[in-house]
């Protein structure tokens, strides 16, 4: 073998080996970042520091919890009417998240009312991320990622107990009102 023949090898598994290593599959990340100002979208970004829970009652379990998560991150797609679109956006989310790297929690509701489906990235025992992923079919749909670290699936949905109690910044409790009247 020659040189130039080495070199043509070297370069085609170079490019092989860029090629291969990217991941051209959309992600429920990359999915928010593109509609996040999209028409017909909304999204909120809270901070967990935006969650007053000084004045609540916590167990350790939900304290825990609570410390382990960072931030939520909610889109919604609000059904005006352009029923085309709507199914497209809603192919789209449910292909990102047939992802095998997105392991089922939760699976619920039904064709007439709604359906929730819960999904987490991580192991059994720690999760990076908790996906909430709600549709309906007469109001569109919403996906709520709950990002933290090392956080427990035991100990997170014992902080549904608390969410009532819970008292946020004023700016950020109108971003998620308007996010909650989306629907109505």
């Amino acid at each position: 073998m020659n040189n130039s023949s080495i070199k043509n090898i070297v370069m085609l598994l170079f490019t092989v080996a860029v090629f291969t290593s990217c991941n051209f599959e959309e992600t429920l990340q990359s999915y928010y970042v593109a509609n996040q100002e999209t028409a017909n979208f909304i999204s909120v970004d809270i901070p967990a520091s935006f969650v007053n829970v000084e004045n609540v009652d916590l167990t350790d379990e939900q304290r825990e919890a609570y410390e382990s998560v960072d931030k939520l991150n909610m889109l919604a797609y609000r059904l005006d009417g352009n029923e085309e679109e709507y199914r497209a956006e809603l192919a789209k989310v449910q292909v990102i998240l047939k992802d095998e790297r997105y392991e089922d929690l939760f699976r619920g509701g039904n064709s007439t009312d709604g359906k929730i489906i819960v999904k987490y990235i991580g192991t059994d025992s720690s999760i990076d991320e908790l996906i909430i992923f709600g549709s309906a079919k007469d109001k569109g749909f919403a996906i709520v990622r709950v990002l933290g670290s090392n956080m427990e699936p035991a100990k997170i949905m014992k902080l549904g107990d608390v969410v009532n109690k819970l008292s946020t910044g004023e700016n950020n409790m109108e971003e998620v009102q308007e996010f909650m009247n989306f629907f109505k």
